[in-house]
């Protein structure tokens, strides 16, 4: 009887096993997505701010000279 429940419950453990591990790939996809989201987005403002400072520092000496 004991060797009967063990067998029941191990399919039940495996399909949870297997929820929980399609859990885990979904949250480490989405983190992954985010930081490149994140990493993608602090790229273009980074590179818009050099080139805002690049127009400025020219513009700055032509007014000079």
């Amino acid at each position: 009887m004991a060797d009967d429940e063990s067998d029941d419950e191990h399919p039940i453990s495996a399909s949870k096993a297997s929820k929980a591990s399609k859990a885990n790939a979904e949250k480490a996809n989405n983190s992954s997505r985010n930081k490149r989201l994140i990493t993608g987005a602090a790229i273009g403002i980074g590179s818009a701010a050099l080139v805002a400072a690049l127009l400025y520092a020219n513009r700055a000496r032509k007014e000079r000279s």
